[in-house]
């Protein structure tokens, strides 16, 4: 088992883990400037192959902030492990994400970010889109990179299986047959209208956390996935 490392935008590297028994993938994105931020931790176990990827792109303790959609495993599982690598790093989520969970879970205090702030990483900025439930989680939240128009997106069109780094591919097909098999989404009648509203920021690359970089079209890509949850949320009723 290895960490693969692709740069899929400038000064935007994709870290990828595929875990054969699961038959499943694990993305984190690391973009760099002069404040380095890692987008997904990966989960504990992970820690020795991801810490080894980014100490190929950078030195690892020159990390200066972690941050994740929302509180799970995959998401901020070696957060911690992280931060004891990372003297200068700081994780950074969404206000709710802080207040209810990390005050408590991370070994230094979190930076809430409210619902549009900026981060400026100097070389990137990021915007931080509060995002509720979607994919799930009441502290659910993603990043715009300004700089790149790239949406560091989650687990939103989650798949199953390797791929390639990149792709402009079907990226809705693979999503829906995942979330048929996994039932992960926090389907609500607002869902739908959620990711429409991410399909207005005019996004060149959708950096998926478990699916390659997608650089197709993504505003069609984002709307159909919003009928998608709306024909899941109907279905429902």
């Amino acid at each position: 088992m290895e960490t693969r490392v692709a740069e899929v935008g400038p000064d935007l590297f994709q870290l990828t883990t595929y875990l054969s028994d699961m038959d499943f993938s694990f993305n984190q994105y690391l973009l760099t400037g002069d404040e380095p931020l890692l987008f997904h931790t990966g989960p504990r176990g992970l820690f020795p192959l991801v810490s080894e990827a980014v100490a190929r792109v950078m030195p690892v303790e020159d990390l200066r902030w972690i941050s994740f959609g929302h509180v799970e495993a995959d998401e901020c599982g070696s957060m911690n492990q992280w931060l004891a690598a990372s003297p200068q790093a700081t994780v950074a989520q969404s206000m709710t994400g802080c207040m209810v969970s990390l005050n408590d879970l991370a070994d230094r205090p979190p930076r809430p970010l409210q619902d549009g702030e900026v981060l400026d990483l100097g070389g990137h900025r990021l915007r931080w889109i509060d995002t509720p439930h979607v994919p799930h989680g009441w502290e659910a939240g993603i990043f715009y990179d300004e700089t790149t128009r790239t949406l560091l997106c989650g687990d939103l069109f989650t798949r199953t299986g390797a791929y390639p780094a990149t792709s402009t591919d079907d990226v809705l097909g693979p999503a829906a047959a995942g979330e048929d098999l996994f039932r992960a989404s926090s389907l609500a009648p607002s869902s739908g209208p959620t990711v429409r509203a991410l399909a207005d920021l005019g996004v060149d690359t959708l950096a998926l956390m478990h699916g390659p970089a997608f650089g197709g079209d993504c505003g069609a890509a984002l709307l159909a996935l919003a009928d998608d949850y709306d024909r899941r949320v109907a279905a429902t009723g």
